[in-house]
């Protein structure tokens, strides 16, 4: 089992997502791949709500697509979710692991013991006394629920990441821009900044698709099933209805001013970096003329991002539907090329 890759698995909000890959002379091709919805609330905000469900839709997943294998990566995320730069002894990997809650715990508004930690190195630390990079905090009994979660269903999970990270692996363009990876799911949008592949910015909004849904049901007295037909069929492109491309509008501007604000936070700080390029991804990104109003609303080049570019061959998923799969599977599919690696 040692050659076998395990498969990157995505607990959404809405649905499960799992890729599977295998190595091939050019780099990475595409094995397997599957989903299954979730029901309303079984996840919220990246939170397992209700296990005992995970756990019998990750059987029934397994079952339909007949996975290669049973080991896993989960990517998790979470709310309270903390990432700040910052420096720490520079020690052994072991030895890092053992010391990192002490040289910490006084910069988390998290108590060390209830959380997850990790560090994530952006530089080569050499024989300096410390070294810079990303302290990742986050609430152990979240992390704890998704693994047992899992494991109940016959899965061997062998890695959890963030799924920020799992998004620059799978839809980061490395070039001279800084560039935000904006991934917006149902009710969380996972936000990564870059450059050149160094994360800059990592955030979880609380804000997604669901929301959007909401504000137009609410402001054009709409019931929810009739606003989420509006925002998928029509989104910002509107009915030829002004009051409907205004509802629409209006329903997605919390989540620009988030992005907005994450952007001049980024801009006015010590790195004093402008994000220059915005890649789009995940299910509620697909909303009608969402990438052109947040051009137009923050003033940068916005894009779809090509998730599966880092696969060099996908055709044996083409014909059951992988490419109507790709926006939704960022975050699956960097976290088995995370596994590979």
């Amino acid at each position: 089992m040692a050659g076998v890759i395990p498969i990157g698995l995505d607990i959404g909000s809405s649905s499960i997502r799992a890729v599977e890959v295998r190595r091939s002379k050019d780099g990475y091709a595409l094995n397997n791949f599957g989903q299954i919805p979730l029901p309303p609330g079984t996840v919220t905000g990246g939170v397992v709500q209700d296990p005992v469900a995970i756990t019998g839709l990750l059987k029934q997943l397994w079952a339909g697509c007949k996975f290669g294998t049973k080991r896993v990566s989960i990517g998790v995320t979470h709310p309270q979710l903390v990432v700040r730069e910052m420096s720490v002894a520079n020690l052994p990997a072991k030895e890092l692991k053992q010391a990192l809650p002490f040289q910490v715990k006084d910069a988390l508004p998290l108590a060390v013991e209830k959380a997850v930690l990790d560090f994530y190195p952006l530089e080569e630390p050499g024989s300096n006394p410390t070294v810079r990079g990303l302290l990742i905090a986050m609430p152990k009994a979240a992390v704890l629920t998704a693994v047992e979660a899992a494991q109940k269903a016959g899965l061997h999970v062998v890695g959890v990441d963030l799924a920020s990270f799992a998004l620059l692996r799978s839809a980061s363009r490395l070039d001279a821009q800084v560039e935000a990876i904006v991934d917006i799911g149902s009710d969380v949008t996972s936000v990564v900044v870059h450059a050149d592949g160094e994360p800059l910015i990592v955030r979880t909004v609380p804000r997604g698709g669901t929301e959007i849904t909401t504000s137009i049901a609410t402001r054009l007295g709409v019931p929810p099933p009739e606003a989420e037909a509006i925002k998928c069929h029509y989104g910002l492109h509107g009915d030829g209805n002004p009051v409907t491309v205004d509802a629409a509008a209006e329903a997605v501007r919390p989540l620009a001013s988030e992005l907005r604000s994450s952007f001049t936070y980024l801009a006015s700080g010590e790195r004093q970096k402008q994000v220059t390029r915005l890649a789009l991804c995940g299910g509620s990104a697909l909303m009608p003329g969402l990438a052109e109003h947040l051009q137009q609303q923050l003033g940068i080049t916005v894009m779809y991002a090509d998730s599966a570019s880092r696969l060099r061959d996908t055709r044996k998923g083409r014909e059951r539907g992988f490419d109507s799969f790709v926006p939704s599977a960022a975050v699956s599919i960097g976290l088995t090329l995370g596994a590979a690696a």
